[in-house]
């Protein structure tokens, strides 16, 4: 099983001293018989205490305070993980809706997660659905005819989108990353009550080379009767292999951010994002992403905190 050595680096810079940054970090790996962690390392600009948690949906969080003045910031993360998956997964192909809403019944998460939010979306969507859905069909392969519409029907174009773009902008311009076409696919399976949630992670470059590949990735997870939860990767149109590294589910990307938080302080931010996987025999690969951040200048009545939500965008 290969082992991935993942380096992730973020930085934020301040055009004046801030103080006070509250924040809050998913970027350790979820716990999950699919990957074994042998290493990890966190570092943080002043070495703040790290009060770790295990939120709602089972992600391990970090949450720390850097109260004195600063004009910088770094979030390191330092990983060497195994992924145990298979490269070649099968599904039960044959478990229909009927089966599924069996089990999706009184379990309120899996409920939660099968409910839509862009009710606004509903005829567009509705036109997907129908045509990717027949009755009769399986729901591993409505899941798989989903992610291969996507793929076929919408761009993999950087840096037309951000973290704040709707999945009603999506449908119009029918290009993104990945984090866009998991917001599609989401509000698709959701519309046909396919529990599915939204994961943040890593893909790692193989062979054949995939997009977004040595960056922070995201995919979709959909509930599969008699299978469970399995992963499917819309941006590269494949079920999730051992090349996917998972940090983080929810229901979107806000429950999975890699950081967020707040400062006080009437500062411009600006943001990079490092990350580098190496493999055992040398290799690695390395991407890095700059953003422009645009500040607030606090009012006097007023604190003056500037939220840094769900900054680093998924490619």
């Amino acid at each position: 099983m290969p082992v991935f050595n993942i380096h992730h680096v973020t930085k934020y810079e301040y055009d004046r001293p801030v103080k006070e940054s509250m924040n809050e970090i998913r970027i350790y790996p979820f716990a999950s018989h699919e990957q074994e962690v042998l290493y990890h390392e966190i570092n943080i600009t002043d070495n703040p205490d790290i009060l770790s948690i295990t939120d709602y949906w089972g992600n391990r969080a970090g949450m720390f305070n850097l109260l004195p003045s600063h004009r910088l910031m770094v979030i390191e993360s330092k990983l060497i993980i195994r992924t145990l998956g298979k490269e070649d997964l099968t599904h039960n192909m044959i478990s229909g809706f009927d089966t599924l809403r069996e089990e999706v019944t009184n379990n309120l998460k899996l409920l939660e997660l099968s409910r839509i939010t862009e009710i606004e979306l509903r005829e567009q969507i509705n036109e997907i659905t129908r045509s990717i859905f027949e009755p009769g069909d399986a729901v591993a392969d409505v899941i798989r005819k989903c992610s291969t519409y996507i793929f076929d029907y919408f761009n993999y174009i950087k840096g037309i989108t951000t973290v704040e773009t709707t999945v009603a902008e999506i449908l119009d311009h029918r290009s993104g990353v990945c984090q866009d076409f998991a917001h599609v696919m989401l509000e698709i399976l959701r519309s046909l009550q396919i529990p599915s949630r939204y994961v943040s992670g890593y893909i790692c470059p193989n062979k054949s080379g995939m997009r977004g590949e040595g960056a922070t990735h995201a995919w979709v997870e959909a509930w599969i009767p008699g299978t469970g939860w399995a992963g499917i990767d819309p941006t590269n149109n494949i079920w999730v292999t051992n090349h996917h590294v998972k940090l983080a589910v929810g229901r979107n990307f806000n429950d999975c951010s890699p950081i967020k938080g707040t400062f006080k302080g009437p500062a411009r931010q600006s943001l990079s994002v490092f990350v580098s996987i190496d493999y055992e025999d040398g290799r690695t690969f390395e991407d890095i992403t700059s953003v422009k951040l645009e500040g607030q200048t606090g009012i006097p009545e007023l604190p003056d905190a500037l939220e840094t939500f769900a900054a680093q965008q998924q490619q």
